[in-house]
């Protein structure tokens, strides 16, 4: 799924990522950024099942790079945030999976 050099994938994820979180508290704002994303994904072979995986692995990465700085509540609001990103891009692609 993924090119063998990955530099621009790293800085597309940064880039969506940061745009996500200064766009919290309206989530709406960014619906249809993350509809076209999620159908780009599905292009690309990514299916239902493969959310949870990113999800655990992206919360993994995160505990790893704040270190101390990670605690319950910050995961709890970490894995809030992820669940809002997969539901909306599931729900996006739902329709071509059958």
């Amino acid at each position: 799924m993924f090119p063998d050099i990955m530099e621009q994938q790293y800085v597309k994820f940064i880039d969506m990522l940061t745009m996500i979180v200064s766009r919290l508290d309206n989530p709406e704002e960014i619906t249809e950024e993350l509809k076209a994303l999620a159908e780009r994904h599905a292009g690309y072979g990514v299916h239902t099942e493969h959310y949870p995986m990113v999800g655990e692995a992206l919360l993994w990465t995160l505990e790893k790079g704040l270190g101390s700085d990670w605690n319950k509540d910050v995961e709890k609001a970490w894995a809030a945030c992820y669940k809002m990103i997969a539901g909306v891009m599931i729900n996006a692609t739902t329709y071509s999976e059958g």
